[in-house]
Parts: C-alpha cells; sequence; structure tokens
C-alpha cells in the first residue's frame, strides 16, 4: 500500500521557483501533497511552476512578488490567507546570481543582492510566521525553512554580496528558530552545492520551455563534479526531498539545524583531493 503524503493539505510558500532549485523544492513539496504557493519577481516562473503542479494533480498558485518590497509581501501573504485560509510551511530560496568581488562590487549591487537573499528570507518570515501564530480555530505552528549554499560556508572568492548573505540565513535561521519555537514554528536551512544542471533542462521542457543546453556546460561542470567527494552532483529533486523531510512531522524534534545536501563539500578536509582516493 503506498504511504500516505507526508504533507498532505498542507500550504507551503514557495519563493524564488525558477525550473532550477526553487522548481525542484516546489514539485518536491507537492509530491507529498501539499499545496504549493510558488512565487517569484519574474510571472513566468511563478506561474509555469504552479501550473505544472496544477496540471499533474496537484493544488497551486502561482503569485508574483518583489521579496524586498514588504507591502508586496503582506499582500502575497494576504492573498494565500484569502485563497487558502492558512500558512503552514514557507520555503525562502529567492535569489540570484551576481559573482563579482568586494574589490569590483558596487555597493548598489552588493545592498540589492544581499537584500533579496536575506532581507527576503526577513520580511517572508516575519510576515509567514505571524500568520501561522495568528490562524483561527487551529493551533499556531509551521516551519520555514532557509536555503543555504556551500558558498555561505566557505571562503568563495569573487562572490561577495552571495556568500555574505548565504552566511547570514545560516545565524537568521538559528536566531528565528529561537524567537519562534515558542509559537510552535520550527526554523531550519538546507544547504545544497553546485547542482547538477540537467534536472533543470528537463524540467524546463517539462512546463513547456524551449531551452537547450548550452554547449560546454559538461566542461563547465566537470571540476565540479569530480572535486566532490561523492563525484557526483545533487539534482533539485534530491533537494526537495529533503526539504519536504524538514517540513513533514518527521522532523518534529528539529529546529534551528542546517541540513546539508551537499555530496560532502563542507565535511572535506581542505588539502584532500578526492580523485587522490583516501590519503592526502
Amino acid at each position: 500500500m503506498k504511504p500516505a503524503p507526508k504533507l498532505g493539505g498542507r500550504v507551503a510558500i514557495v519563493t524564488g521557483t525558477s525550473p532550477n532549485i526553487g522548481g525542484g523544492i516546489a514539485e518536491g513539496l507537492a509530491a507529498e501533497g501539499a499545496i504549493v504557493v510558488a512565487v517569484d519577481s519574474i510571472a513566468a516562473n511563478a506561474h509555469d511552476c504552479a501550473d505544472y503542479i496544477a496540471k499533474n494533480g496537484g493544488q497551486a498558485l502561482g503569485l508574483v512578488c518583489d521579496v524586498t518590497d514588504e507591502a508586496q509581501v503582506e499582500a502575497t501573504i494576504g492573498a494565500v490567507l484569502r485563497t487558502f485560509g492558512r500558512v503552514d510551511i514557507l520555503v525562502n530560496n529567492a535569489a540570484f546570481f551576481n559573482k563579482k568581488g568586494v574589490l569590483d562590487m558596487p555597493y548598489a549591487e552588493f545592498e540589492k543582492q544581499s537584500g533579496v537573499i536575506l532581507g527576503g528570507a526577513f520580511l517572508f518570515t516575519k510576515h509567514a510566521a505571524r500568520a501561522m501564530m495568528g490562524r483561527s480555530g487551529a493551533a499556531p505552528g509551521g516551519v520555514v525553512i532557509n536555503i543555504i549554499s556551500t558558498a555561505g560556508h566557505q571562503g568563495e572568492p569573487g562572490n561577495i554580496a552571495y556568500s555574505t548573505a548565504k552566511a547570514g540565513l545560516l545565524n537568521f535561521t538559528r536566531s528565528a528558530a529561537m524567537e519562534l519555537v515558542g509559537h510552535g514554528i520550527r526554523v531550519n536551512s538546507l544547504t545544497p552545492t553546485a547542482t547538477d544542471p540537467s534536472e533543470s533542462f528537463e524540467r524546463a521542457r517539462r512546463w513547456g520551455r524551449a531551452v537547450e543546453k548550452p554547449p560546454g556546460l559538461d566542461k563547465v561542470m566537470r571540476p565540479f563534479r569530480e572535486g566532490i567527494p561523492m563525484k557526483k552532483l545533487p539534482v533539485p529533486s534530491d533537494y526537495g526531498r529533503a526539504v519536504a523531510f524538514l517540513a513533514s512531522d518527521d522532523a518534529a524534534m528539529i529546529t534551528g539545524t542546517d541540513l546539508r545536501v551537499d555530496a560532502g563539500a563542507v565535511a572535506r578536509y581542505w588539502a584532500w583531493d578526492p580523485k587522490a582516493g583516501a590519503t592526502v
């Protein structure tokens, strides 16, 4: 007999729902029975994700929102409450890449990137947590999951705003977990690493997008695969299953914790080359 879904009927908001990591997380939550609210500043990402889930037997809603605009965040949470009556799960995944270092990144760009990653998580956690606490006819409670990166654990050159904001999310997770634990809200984080892009291209095609893998991409990704202990990169659906676990009752006693789905990247001893075998 097929086991019951872990998240049946729970309402999950996911910010940043491109066909890459956010899309994989959204589909993973839907696979476990969650009602998914796909949120993105790009309308196609929000609506394509939600439409795909709905066309395949799930329940979903796509909403466009700038995660750095508090009025838009409040309006988004309000729309979720009007449509579904509750918020149970929040996944703060919104981010974008702008790989520049401390010497050449303009401050305005630093502010913008860290504002989306860290500021967006702050605003959505603030207003989603209020919704979780204010449910009528039901005990307060819920789950917040922040998406980090191995770049938030390690010193990556030439990626100053992204790395700094992701590191900030680690302690935001711990601080929010302690603040919200008395309200029945668990707050955890999940750390992905460099991600195999093949599934993202396949997901984009399933969503109806005409995409082709850029030439030379396999060559670009080879050092990541060869340098990681498991010698295999995760795909977004790996993160989706892990997020579904953290959001479920199976993780009921876990809060303030980071779950790394990184094929051993952060745990690796710095001087060890995985290609060399078991000795340094």
